[in-house]
C-alpha cells in the first residue's frame, strides 16, 4: 500500500474516518490534502470516539507522520483547540505538522462567509459558514496568508496591511460594518505563530523522500467526489477538489507515484447543505435510516438528507477518480429491512440516462429508476468473512460493484475498526 488516496465517492459523510483510522495501523504517513475545518471525520477506536475537523485520521497511530497539506486551508483557533482537545485524551501530536504552503482561516473569512451566505436569501448554498469559501477565493485571488507567513513577522504585517486594505472596503461600502483594525489581527497571528511554530514546516519533500524509501503514504480526502467544484453539483458544491487528482495537487505528490485510489461508498446515500439529490426519501423511510444511523453533521449538527444508493453517481464518481476498490460503510444499518432499492438509472424528460448530468436544473428533474433487492433481515454486526455475510447481502454487495464498476475491498458493519471484512486486497 505505498500510496493510496482514499476520498469520499458520494456527498460526502460515507465513514472515511473510520476506513482511514483502519488503515492507518499500518501507514507512515496520513495527509489531508483538502477542505478545511468544515469537514468532520468520526473515529471509533480502543481509545474512545473523536470527531476530528483537521488533524489525519492516522494521529493514533504513534509511528505515523500526520500532515496537514498545502491543499487544505488552515483555521489556526480549530487546530490549536484539537490538538489541546487530543493531547488532552492521551494521544500525542508531536508528529502532526501542517505544510507551509497551507492558506490560513482568518476571522475575516468567518466573517464575511455569514454575510455573503445572507446576502444570497433563499438562494443560499447551506454553507457551515466557517470562512472556508472564503479562505478559498483569497487563495486563488493571490490575497491569502499562508501557514509560512507566521514565521516572518516582516511579511506577516505587509501581507495583512495590503489584505486588509481590500477586505475594509467590501466591509464598510458593501455590507456597512465596522472595518478592521490591523494592530489587533497583526497580535493574533503572532500569537498563532508561537503556537503553530513546531508544526509547520515544508511537508512536500518529506513526503516525496517517504515514498523514495518505499514507506506507505495514505493521502486522506475530505467531502465528497459530488461536491466538486468541477464535477460535482455545482454551484452546490465544496471550494476544493475531494477527486483523488485533488489529492495529487494538496500534498505536493505526483500522479505517477499514486498506487490505488480507494473510494468509500455508503450502503446508501446522504447529503448535508442544498442541492440536487436524485434519489433523497421525503419519507418515513428516509427518516429511519436517518435514525438507525445517527445521521446529523459532525461539524454542524445538522440532519443530513437521506436517500438510497444511487449507481449513476456511483459510476461516475469511479470514474472520475479513477478507483481500483472500494469501501461499502454502513451495511448493518440496512438489517432490518425487508426490501432495499438501489437506482439504476434516470428518467429525465421522458428518456432514460445512464450518465451524470452536469447541469443542476437537470438533475432536480431527474427521476431515479429503481430496482428492488431483497433485504436479509438478518444482523450483520459481528460477522467477520464475508462467506457469514447472508447470501442476500452478498447478493446487494455485488450488484453494487456492478453499478459502480469496480470491486470491493472492504465492507464496514458497525462504528469502530474490528467491524470491518476485507473482501480482497487493496494493492494492484
Amino acid at each position: 500500500m505505498p500510496v493510496t488516496i482514499i476520498v469520499g465517492a458520494q456527498w460526502g459523510d460515507e465513514g472515511k474516518g473510520k476506513v482511514i483510522d483502519m488503515l492507518a495501523e499500518r501507514a507512515d504517513a496520513v495527509v489531508r490534502f483538502s477542505g478545511g475545518d468544515n469537514a468532520g471525520h468520526t473515529v471509533m477506536n480502543s481509545q474512545g470516539t473523536f470527531k476530528l475537523h483537521l488533524i489525519p485520521s492516522g494521529v493514533f497511530n504513534p509511528d505515523c507522520v500526520c500532515v496537514i497539506g498545502n491543499g487544505v486551508v488552515v483555521n489556526p483557533e480549530i487546530f490549536i483547540s484539537e490538538r489541546r482537545e487530543l493531547n488532552g485524551r492521551g494521544v500525542s501530536t508531536d508528529n502532526v505538522f501542517i505544510s507551509d504552503r497551507a492558506h490560513l482561516v482568518m476571522p475575516y473569512h468567518i466573517q464575511l462567509d455569514g454575510l455573503e451566505e445572507r446576502a444570497r436569501g433563499n438562494k443560499s448554498l447551506g454553507t457551515t459558514l466557517r470562512g472556508i469559501g472564503p479562505a478559498f477565493a483569497d487563495k486563488v485571488a493571490r490575497m491569502g496568508i499562508r501557514a509560512g507567513d507566521l514565521l516572518d513577522p516582516e511579511i506577516l504585517r505587509s501581507r495583512l496591511e495590503y489584505v486588509l486594505e481590500y477586505k475594509n472596503k467590501i466591509l464598510t461600502k458593501l455590507y456597512g460594518e465596522p472595518s478592521l483594525e490591523i494592530e489587533s489581527l497583526y497580535r493574533l497571528c503572532i500569537g498563532y505563530a508561537e503556537a503553530l511554530r513546531a508544526n509547520i514546516k515544508e511537508t512536500s519533500s518529506l513526503l516525496n523522500e517517504m515514498v523514495d524509501q518505499g514507506k506507505s503514504v495514505i493521502l486522506e480526502g475530505a467531502q465528497g467526489a459530488l461536491l466538486d467544484t468541477d464535477f460535482g453539483t455545482y454551484p452546490y458544491a465544496t471550494s476544493s477538489s475531494p477527486l483523488s487528482a485533488g489529492g495529487c495537487l494538496g500534498a505536493g505528490i505526483g500522479p505517477t507515484r499514486v498506487d490505488n485510489v480507494l473510494g468509500v461508498f455508503k450502503a446508501y446515500c446522504s447529503r448535508v447543505g442544498a442541492g440536487p439529490f436524485p434519489t433523497e426519501l421525503l419519507d418515513a423511510t428516509g427518516d429511519r435510516i436517518r435514525e438507525l444511523a445517527h445521521e446529523y453533521g459532525t461539524t454542524t449538527g445538522r440532519p443530513r438528507r437521506i436517500g438510497w444508493f444511487d449507481g449513476v453517481a456511483a459510476r461516475f464518481s469511479a470514474r472520475i477518480n479513477g478507483m481500483t476498490g472500494m469501501a461499502v460503510t454502513r451495511l448493518d444499518i440496512l438489517d432490518s429491512f425487508d426490501e432495499i432499492k438501489v437506482c439504476t438509472a434516470y428518467r429525465l424528460d421522458g428518456e432514460t440516462l445512464t450518465d451524470f448530468p452536469a447541469e443542476p436544473g437537470a438533475l432536480n428533474r431527474c427521476q431515479p429508476v429503481y430496482e428492488t433487492l431483497p433485504g436479509w433481515k438478518q444482523q450483520t454486526t459481528g460477522l467477520t468473512s464475508l462467506t457469514e455475510l447472508p447470501r442476500q447481502a452478498r447478493e446487494f454487495l455485488s450488484r453494487l460493484e456492478e453499478l459502480a464498476g469496480c470491486q470491493a475491498c472492504y465492507v464496514c458493519i458497525g462504528p469502530v475498526r474490528e467491524q470491518t471484512i476485507e473482501l480482497r486486497s487493496l494493492t494492484r
